[in-house]
């Protein structure tokens, strides 16, 4: 009897009072999809709701990617130039604005949208292979929103964002925990006992403070930003945009124009 393989998803499992989210798209490297982003949301929304949980962990399944950015098939009949980032910043906003800590548990890539991903996240452990980064000026030809961009630049700094973006770098592990941006770097066969560990240990602190830290930091990391959408609408309207995606499908190098 043949198994059919399990559809791109987000699996949730709780235990003691700790969240388990797993990005389920091994095969695409946990490539996000439209309905898996959704997901996300989904659940970011019915946690925030649950009183009984207090800490939520964020991992890819397999050991290869954390999650290696959005299904690119997505992009081939976008429309509405700077709408897809639009929608993406509300899915982001409710893991960023999730009242309790959160974990990501990283090996692998964590690039492109997965490392939006675990940047929303309060604290993130990798194993030190893992790399990170936003290959989009080598891949796709397409921008970041300024929230992303302001949420990314507050927890990485300007010039290690402008590194990612501008030259397209995948940064390993170690640079970045030096940083500070990783809280650990471990063996795989030790990362879930370390991601555990520090969940219990943040889920017997005051959950009413924690929530008014991360959120009162969350609001100023996002207050005042400025209006990009010329910006943006020009990348996703780009000849430059739909020759990245094309190529990308085709598996070829894509040709830039700046046009």
């Amino acid at each position: 009897m043949t198994t059919q393989p399990t559809p791109p998803c987000l699996e949730l499992e709780i235990s003691r009072k700790i969240a388990h989210i797993t990005f389920n798209n091994p095969a695409a490297r946990n490539a996000m999809t439209w309905p898996m982003y959704e997901e996300l949301k989904d659940i970011c929304d019915s946690i925030a709701k649950n009183s009984e949980i207090r800490v939520a962990i964020f991992r890819g399944a397999g050991d290869k990617a954390f999650v290696s950015g959005s299904d690119i098939q997505q992009f081939v009949d976008l429309q509405e130039d700077e709408a897809y980032e639009t929608a993406v910043d509300n899915i982001f906003h409710s893991l960023q604005h999730l009242p309790i800590p959160t974990i990501a548990l990283i090996e692998g890539l964590a690039v492109g949208s997965g490392l939006l991903i675990a940047t929303a996240c309060d604290f993130r452990i990798s194993t030190p292979e893992a790399r990170f980064g936003i290959p989009v000026a080598r891949t796709l030809g397409n921008c970041l929103s300024p929230s992303n961009l302001a949420w990314i630049s507050a927890h990485l700094g300007i010039p290690m964002v402008k590194k990612m973006l501008l030259t397209s770098e995948l940064i390993k592990a170690p640079e970045l925990l030096v940083t500070g941006y990783l809280y650990q770097t471990i063996e795989a066969s030790e990362i879930s006992q370390a991601a555990d560990a520090l969940a219990q240990k943040m889920a017997a602190l005051a959950p009413i403070t924690q929530k008014a830290s991360k959120l009162t930091l969350a609001r100023i990391l996002q207050n005042n930003l400025p209006d990009c959408t010329d910006l943006m609408r020009e990348t996703y309207n780009s000849k430059d945009f739909k020759e990245g995606v094309n190529a990308f499908l085709e598996g070829r190098p894509p040709k830039w124009t700046g046009k």
